[in-house]
C-alpha cells in the first residue's frame, strides 16, 4: 500500500491489484474515500470538509503523477 503523500493527516495512497477507474484513497482517522483521478468525482466513502478540500486540492496539482503511479502499480488496467 504505497502512501503518496501525508498532509496534515491526510494520508493519500495509491494501492496495486485495484480496479477501474483510476482512483486515489484518501485516509483520515476513521474516514476514507476514493476520489476518481481523471474527474475528481468521489466514488466512495465519506470525509469531514475540511480534509477533502486537501485531497481536492492535491489532486488538482498532482493529477498526472496520480494517474502515472496508477498504472505502475495496476499496468493491466492500462
Amino acid at each position: 500500500m504505497p502512501q503518496i503523500d501525508l498532509i496534515n493527516g491526510v494520508k493519500i495512497n495509491i494501492y496495486n491489484g485495484d480496479h477501474r477507474p483510476p482512483h486515489i484513497h484518501v485516509l483520515y482517522n476513521e474516514y476514507e474515500i476514493t476520489i476518481i483521478i481523471e474527474t475528481r468525482e468521489i466514488y466512495s466513502g465519506r470525509m469531514p470538509k475540511k480534509q477533502l478540500k486537501i485531497a481536492e486540492k492535491w489532486l488538482e496539482k498532482n493529477k498526472t503523477e496520480a494517474l502515472d503511479i496508477f498504472y505502475q502499480l495496476n499496468p493491466e488496467l492500462k
